[in-house]
């Protein structure tokens, strides 16, 4: 059985919204991230990627997101074996200003151009990919 992972790709004044892992993370502690989460089972469910985007978001950095546009999906298998799909949704600001609101899961907050997340020492390949396809449909979507 997979996880299945959401994340949020916002960009804002063309910087991206990315967090920092707590080093407390098993997966990925220490690097730079989207914000997102792990989908909780819940049975008979409507919208549960979207909700679970929405809740996370508004547990780790203190926002409330709106728009919500599908960007890709990419599997992955972590220490333990367990297979993880992850989903990213480009998406928007509705309320809230980001900061670190769940230290155990986010040490820092920043605002960060794609040439910066692709030349930091601590964006891994997965982000720089996600920013690259979210950048593409952003721009062909809202320009």
């Amino acid at each position: 059985m997979f996880i299945i992972n959401v994340e949020g790709a916002i960009c804002k004044e063309n910087k991206w919204l990315v967090i920092e892992r707590s080093s407390k993370e098993a997966h990925a502690g220490g690097l730079l991230s989207l914000v997102g989460g792990t989908v909780d089972q819940e049975g008979d469910s409507n919208d549960l990627l979207e909700r679970t985007l929405k809740r996370e978001m508004y547990e780790e950095v203190g926002i409330t997101v709106k728009n919500l546009m599908y960007v890709r999906n990419t599997s992955f298998v972590i220490d333990n074996d367990r297979e993880v799909i992850d989903i990213v949704f480009l998406c928007e600001i509705d309320e809230g200003k980001p900061f670190a609101k769940s230290p155990d899961e986010v040490e820092s907050v920043f605002w960060m151009t794609a040439e910066e997340i692709f030349h930091h020492e601590k964006a891994p390949i997965w982000l720089k990919e996600s920013i690259q396809e979210a950048d593409a449909i952003r721009e062909k979507t809202f320009q």
